[in-house]
Protein backbone atom coordinates (compact mmCIF):
# COMPACT_ATOMS: atom_id res chain seq x y z
CA UNK A 1 0.00 0.00 0.00
CA UNK A 2 1.24 3.50 -0.83
CA UNK A 3 1.70 5.17 2.56
CA UNK A 4 2.02 8.71 1.21
CA UNK A 5 -1.15 10.62 0.34
CA UNK A 6 -0.90 14.21 -0.80
CA UNK A 7 -4.12 16.22 -0.84
CA UNK A 8 -6.27 16.46 -2.91
CA UNK A 9 -5.42 12.93 -4.13
CA UNK A 10 -6.89 11.06 -1.16
CA UNK A 11 -10.20 10.35 -2.89
CA UNK A 12 -8.46 9.11 -6.03
CA UNK A 13 -6.21 6.73 -4.11
CA UNK A 14 -8.81 5.35 -1.71
CA UNK A 15 -9.20 1.63 -2.34
CA UNK A 16 -12.50 0.52 -3.90
CA UNK A 17 -12.04 -3.13 -2.91
CA UNK A 18 -14.86 -4.37 -0.67
CA UNK A 19 -13.65 -4.97 2.89
CA UNK A 20 -15.49 -7.67 4.86
CA UNK A 21 -17.57 -6.97 7.94
CA UNK A 22 -15.39 -7.05 11.02
CA UNK A 23 -12.52 -5.20 9.34
CA UNK A 24 -10.80 -2.64 11.50
CA UNK A 25 -10.73 0.77 9.80
CA UNK A 26 -8.47 3.70 10.68
CA UNK A 27 -9.34 7.24 9.60
CA UNK A 28 -7.76 10.66 9.91
CA UNK A 29 -10.23 13.40 10.77
CA UNK A 30 -9.79 17.16 10.72
CA UNK A 31 -12.19 19.55 12.39
CA UNK A 32 -12.79 23.12 13.43
CA UNK A 33 -13.73 22.73 17.08
CA UNK A 34 -15.36 26.10 17.76
CA UNK A 35 -18.93 24.79 17.64
CA UNK A 36 -18.29 21.65 19.68
CA UNK A 37 -17.93 20.82 23.36
CA UNK A 38 -14.80 18.87 22.57
CA UNK A 39 -14.27 15.45 21.04
CA UNK A 40 -15.90 13.16 23.58
CA UNK A 41 -19.60 12.34 23.66
CA UNK A 42 -21.42 13.70 26.70
CA UNK A 43 -24.48 12.61 28.63
CA UNK A 44 -25.98 16.09 28.51
CA UNK A 45 -28.70 16.45 25.85
CA UNK A 46 -28.23 18.82 22.93
CA UNK A 47 -24.46 19.14 23.52
CA UNK A 48 -22.62 18.92 20.20
CA UNK A 49 -19.40 16.90 20.17
CA UNK A 50 -17.08 15.84 17.36
CA UNK A 51 -17.36 12.18 18.33
CA UNK A 52 -21.14 12.25 17.97
CA UNK A 53 -20.89 13.81 14.52
CA UNK A 54 -18.27 11.32 13.30
CA UNK A 55 -20.08 8.32 14.75
CA UNK A 56 -23.34 9.50 13.23
CA UNK A 57 -21.82 9.76 9.75
CA UNK A 58 -19.94 6.45 9.94
CA UNK A 59 -23.01 4.66 11.34
CA UNK A 60 -25.07 5.95 8.44
CA UNK A 61 -22.52 4.61 5.94
CA UNK A 62 -22.50 1.28 7.81
CA UNK A 63 -26.30 1.20 8.21
CA UNK A 64 -25.55 0.03 11.76
CA UNK A 65 -24.31 1.59 15.02
CA UNK A 66 -20.55 2.26 15.12
CA UNK A 67 -18.37 3.37 18.04
CA UNK A 68 -15.25 5.35 17.13
CA UNK A 69 -12.05 5.42 19.26
CA UNK A 70 -9.74 8.45 18.93
CA UNK A 71 -6.01 8.98 19.46
CA UNK A 72 -6.52 11.82 21.94
CA UNK A 73 -9.56 13.69 23.22
CA UNK A 74 -9.60 17.41 22.49
CA UNK A 75 -11.33 20.00 24.68
CA UNK A 76 -14.11 22.41 23.78
CA UNK A 77 -12.98 24.87 21.12
CA UNK A 78 -9.80 22.92 20.26
CA UNK A 79 -9.21 21.88 16.65
CA UNK A 80 -7.55 18.99 14.81
CA UNK A 81 -5.76 18.82 11.50
CA UNK A 82 -4.97 15.12 11.92
CA UNK A 83 -6.98 13.28 14.56
CA UNK A 84 -6.68 9.50 14.09
CA UNK A 85 -9.60 7.21 14.92
CA UNK A 86 -10.46 3.57 14.47
CA UNK A 87 -13.61 1.45 14.45
CA UNK A 88 -14.64 -2.12 13.65
CA UNK A 89 -16.85 -2.15 10.58
CA UNK A 90 -20.17 -3.94 11.19
CA UNK A 91 -20.83 -4.21 7.46
CA UNK A 92 -18.80 -4.72 4.29
CA UNK A 93 -17.70 -1.47 2.67
CA UNK A 94 -14.69 -0.26 0.70
CA UNK A 95 -12.17 2.21 2.09
CA UNK A 96 -13.43 4.70 -0.48
CA UNK A 97 -17.00 4.23 0.75
CA UNK A 98 -15.92 4.98 4.34
CA UNK A 99 -14.07 8.07 3.15
CA UNK A 100 -16.50 9.54 0.63
CA UNK A 101 -19.64 8.42 2.42
CA UNK A 102 -18.59 9.89 5.74
CA UNK A 103 -17.58 13.19 4.16
CA UNK A 104 -20.90 13.44 2.37
CA UNK A 105 -22.70 13.17 5.72
CA UNK A 106 -20.45 15.21 8.00
CA UNK A 107 -21.01 18.93 8.68
CA UNK A 108 -18.79 21.41 6.87
CA UNK A 109 -16.45 21.88 9.85
CA UNK A 110 -15.49 18.18 10.04
CA UNK A 111 -13.83 16.16 7.26
CA UNK A 112 -12.18 12.76 6.83
CA UNK A 113 -8.72 13.01 5.22
CA UNK A 114 -8.11 9.28 4.62
CA UNK A 115 -9.53 5.88 5.52
CA UNK A 116 -7.61 2.58 5.38
CA UNK A 117 -7.98 -0.97 6.70
CA UNK A 118 -5.57 -1.84 9.51
CA UNK A 119 -4.56 -4.91 11.51
CA UNK A 120 -6.92 -5.94 14.28
CA UNK A 121 -4.31 -5.13 16.92
CA UNK A 122 -4.20 -1.47 15.86
CA UNK A 123 -5.63 0.91 18.45
CA UNK A 124 -5.89 4.64 17.72
CA UNK A 125 -5.02 5.55 21.30
CA UNK A 126 -2.85 2.75 22.69
CA UNK A 127 -0.80 2.11 19.53
CA UNK A 128 0.21 5.77 19.24
CA UNK A 129 3.83 6.57 20.08
CA UNK A 130 3.63 10.37 19.88
CA UNK A 131 1.19 13.26 19.50
CA UNK A 132 2.04 16.59 17.92
CA UNK A 133 0.24 19.88 18.55
CA UNK A 134 0.58 23.38 17.19
CA UNK A 135 -0.57 26.45 19.09
CA UNK A 136 -1.09 29.30 16.64
CA UNK A 137 -1.04 32.95 17.67
CA UNK A 138 -1.97 35.95 15.55
CA UNK A 139 0.44 38.55 16.88
CA UNK A 140 -0.69 42.00 15.83
CA UNK A 141 -2.39 45.03 17.35
CA UNK A 142 -5.79 44.45 15.76
CA UNK A 143 -7.86 41.31 15.89
CA UNK A 144 -8.89 39.53 12.68
CA UNK A 145 -12.66 39.08 12.35
CA UNK A 146 -12.40 36.29 9.79
CA UNK A 147 -10.13 34.18 11.98
CA UNK A 148 -12.28 34.22 15.12
CA UNK A 149 -12.06 30.83 16.77
CA UNK A 150 -9.29 29.63 14.44
CA UNK A 151 -6.35 31.09 16.35
CA UNK A 152 -5.48 33.08 19.45
CA UNK A 153 -4.98 36.84 19.16
CA UNK A 154 -2.17 38.41 21.22
CA UNK A 155 -1.74 42.14 20.72
CA UNK A 156 1.47 42.60 22.73
CA UNK A 157 4.63 42.08 20.63
CA UNK A 158 6.04 38.59 21.14
CA UNK A 159 9.72 37.67 21.03
CA UNK A 160 9.51 34.28 19.28
CA UNK A 161 13.25 33.69 19.65
CA UNK A 162 13.06 34.14 23.41
CA UNK A 163 9.99 31.88 23.60
CA UNK A 164 11.87 29.16 21.70
CA UNK A 165 14.85 29.43 24.04
CA UNK A 166 12.58 29.28 27.10
CA UNK A 167 10.78 26.22 25.79
CA UNK A 168 13.89 24.05 25.56
CA UNK A 169 13.83 23.35 29.32
CA UNK A 170 10.63 21.38 28.69
CA UNK A 171 12.29 18.79 26.43
CA UNK A 172 12.77 15.29 27.84
CA UNK A 173 10.97 13.10 30.37
CA UNK A 174 9.98 15.27 33.32
CA UNK A 175 7.36 15.96 35.97
CA UNK A 176 4.84 18.38 34.43
CA UNK A 177 2.70 18.90 37.54
CA UNK A 178 2.92 22.68 37.02
CA UNK A 179 1.33 22.34 33.59
CA UNK A 180 -1.56 19.97 34.32
CA UNK A 181 -5.14 21.03 34.99
CA UNK A 182 -6.59 20.50 38.45
CA UNK A 183 -9.14 18.15 36.85
CA UNK A 184 -6.46 16.01 35.17
CA UNK A 185 -7.13 12.31 35.80
CA UNK A 186 -3.74 10.95 34.75
CA UNK A 187 -2.11 8.68 37.31
CA UNK A 188 1.29 10.30 36.77
CA UNK A 189 2.51 13.81 35.85
CA UNK A 190 5.51 12.35 33.99
CA UNK A 191 5.60 13.03 30.25
CA UNK A 192 8.32 12.89 27.60
CA UNK A 193 8.48 15.96 25.33
CA UNK A 194 10.37 15.19 22.12
CA UNK A 195 10.70 18.76 20.88
CA UNK A 196 9.31 22.27 21.25
CA UNK A 197 9.85 24.73 18.43
CA UNK A 198 8.64 28.34 18.43
CA UNK A 199 8.82 30.28 15.18
CA UNK A 200 7.45 33.48 13.73
CA UNK A 201 5.87 33.24 10.30
CA UNK A 202 4.85 36.73 9.32
CA UNK A 203 2.20 37.77 11.83
CA UNK A 204 1.84 34.25 13.17
CA UNK A 205 3.80 32.86 16.11
CA UNK A 206 3.58 29.05 16.13
CA UNK A 207 4.39 26.84 19.10
CA UNK A 208 5.07 23.35 17.69
CA UNK A 209 5.32 20.62 20.33
CA UNK A 210 5.52 16.84 20.24
CA UNK A 211 5.56 14.31 23.06
CA UNK A 212 4.62 10.76 23.91
CA UNK A 213 1.40 12.06 25.51
CA UNK A 214 0.03 15.17 27.20
CA UNK A 215 -1.72 15.96 30.45
CA UNK A 216 -5.07 17.76 30.56
CA UNK A 217 -4.55 21.39 29.42
CA UNK A 218 -0.78 20.80 29.29
CA UNK A 219 -0.16 22.39 25.88
CA UNK A 220 -2.38 25.38 26.65
CA UNK A 221 -0.63 25.89 29.99
CA UNK A 222 2.76 25.73 28.30
CA UNK A 223 1.54 28.25 25.71
CA UNK A 224 0.33 30.57 28.48
CA UNK A 225 3.74 30.55 30.17
CA UNK A 226 5.64 31.10 26.91
CA UNK A 227 3.33 33.97 25.91
CA UNK A 228 3.89 35.61 29.31
CA UNK A 229 7.66 35.48 28.85
CA UNK A 230 7.61 36.37 25.16
CA UNK A 231 5.49 39.47 25.82
CA UNK A 232 7.67 40.65 28.70
CA UNK A 233 5.03 40.06 31.37
CA UNK A 234 7.37 37.55 33.02
CA UNK A 235 11.20 37.52 33.01
CA UNK A 236 13.40 35.12 31.05
CA UNK A 237 13.88 31.91 33.01
CA UNK A 238 10.35 31.86 34.35
CA UNK A 239 9.48 28.71 32.36
CA UNK A 240 12.20 26.78 34.19
CA UNK A 241 11.00 28.16 37.54
CA UNK A 242 7.42 27.09 36.86
CA UNK A 243 8.52 23.61 35.77
CA UNK A 244 10.75 23.13 38.82
CA UNK A 245 8.05 24.40 41.21
CA UNK A 246 5.60 21.63 40.21
CA UNK A 247 2.77 23.89 41.39
CA UNK A 248 0.00 24.64 38.89
CA UNK A 249 -1.24 27.60 40.98
CA UNK A 250 2.03 29.44 40.22
CA UNK A 251 2.05 28.63 36.51
CA UNK A 252 0.10 31.57 35.10
CA UNK A 253 -3.00 31.54 32.94
CA UNK A 254 -4.20 28.76 30.68
CA UNK A 255 -4.03 29.97 27.07
CA UNK A 256 -7.29 30.06 25.14
CA UNK A 257 -8.34 26.92 23.24
CA UNK A 258 -8.86 28.67 19.90
CA UNK A 259 -5.26 28.44 18.69
CA UNK A 260 -4.66 24.78 19.57
CA UNK A 261 -4.53 22.08 16.88
CA UNK A 262 -3.77 18.37 17.08
CA UNK A 263 -1.69 18.12 13.90
CA UNK A 264 -0.19 14.62 13.87
CA UNK A 265 -0.20 11.26 15.62
CA UNK A 266 2.70 8.82 15.20
CA UNK A 267 2.40 5.04 14.99
CA UNK A 268 4.84 2.17 14.37
CA UNK A 269 5.61 1.86 10.65
CA UNK A 270 4.24 -1.69 10.46
CA UNK A 271 0.70 -0.32 10.57
CA UNK A 272 1.34 1.42 7.24
CA UNK A 273 -0.79 4.50 7.88
CA UNK A 274 -0.75 7.36 5.35
CA UNK A 275 1.54 10.31 6.10
CA UNK A 276 0.47 13.90 5.49
CA UNK A 277 2.23 17.19 6.13
CA UNK A 278 1.17 18.61 9.51
CA UNK A 279 -1.37 21.42 9.30
CA UNK A 280 -3.47 23.35 9.67
CA UNK A 281 -3.47 24.20 5.99
CA UNK A 282 -4.24 27.91 6.38
CA UNK A 283 -0.79 28.66 7.84
CA UNK A 284 0.65 28.23 4.34
CA UNK A 285 -1.47 31.16 3.18
CA UNK A 286 -0.06 33.31 5.98
CA UNK A 287 3.45 32.31 4.95
CA UNK A 288 2.88 33.38 1.36
CA UNK A 289 0.99 36.58 2.07
CA UNK A 290 3.04 37.98 4.92
CA UNK A 291 6.56 36.76 4.19
CA UNK A 292 7.55 39.96 2.42
CA UNK A 293 5.59 42.33 4.68
CA UNK A 294 6.74 44.16 7.76
CA UNK A 295 5.20 42.73 10.92
CA UNK A 296 2.55 45.09 12.28
CA UNK A 297 2.49 44.40 16.02
CA UNK A 298 2.66 47.98 17.29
Amino acid sequence: MDTTIVEPEAFARADTQLLPAGSRIAMAVEYQGSCYRGWQSQDKPRVATVQDAVEGAVSSVAAAPVTVICAGRTDAGVHAAHQVVHFDAPTARSAKAWLAGSNALLPDDIAVRWAVPVANDFHARFSATARRYRYIILNQARRAAHMVGALTHVELPLDAGLMHKEAQVLVGEQDFSAFRAASCQSLTPMRNIHFVDVQRRGRLVIIDIQGNAFLHHMVRNIAGVLIAVGSGQQPPGWTAEVLAGRDRSRGGVTAKPHGLYLVDVHYPSEFGLPKLSPGPEFIRAFDAEFAAESVDIC
